[in-house]
């Protein structure tokens, strides 16, 4: 996993942990900043001054100490890797969807859901016949079928 201290310019990453205090990370979350948003590095660090990100429409300036906090995945390195189906992920693992396939009324729904391109989940918990699967999604835990699992495709963080 690299931090954010290591982002490069017109790089876009998504935000796969935020380290240290608890405080620090609700702080961060009300400025917009949580696990799963995908940002962009405007400014790289220089001379230990710190980091300008673009983040939802607006730019943060980042310490450099609080960027060494920030775990992050670049999205842009993701495009090499080949996606694969979610029911392909193992328990607890984290994964960025790629791609819905299926027909216009179930992607619709599982958009609805809050599964969307880029969107970082984790499989929290698999039935013990395979069906369904529970996804932790944008902070909260979504159960899916598996026949719909296998019409998301995913690239592993």
């Amino acid at each position: 996993m690299a931090t954010l201290i290591n982002g490069k310019t017109n790089h876009k990453y998504i935000v796969t942990k935020i380290t240290g205090e608890h405080a620090l990370t609700i702080r961060l979350a009300e400025m917009g900043l949580s696990t799963g948003k995908v940002i962009t590095v405007v400014s790289p660090t220089k001379n230990e001054s710190g980091l300008v990100i673009y983040l939802a429409g607006q730019r943060l300036a980042i310490s450099v100490s609080l960027s060494k906090l920030i775990e992050v995945t670049s999205l842009d390195e993701q495009e090499n890797t080949s996606p694969v189906p979610l029911t392909d992920i193992s328990i607890h693992n984290s994964c960025i969807i790629y791609q819905l396939n299926g027909d216009k009324a179930v992607r619709k729904r599982l958009m609805d859901m809050g599964l969307t391109r880029n969107t970082l989940i984790q499989v929290y918990h698999i039935a013990p016949l395979g069906d369904p699967i529970e996804l932790q999604v944008r902070g909260y835990k979504l159960s899916i079928r598996k026949s719909e699992a296998t019409q998301i495709l995913v690239k592993k963080v």
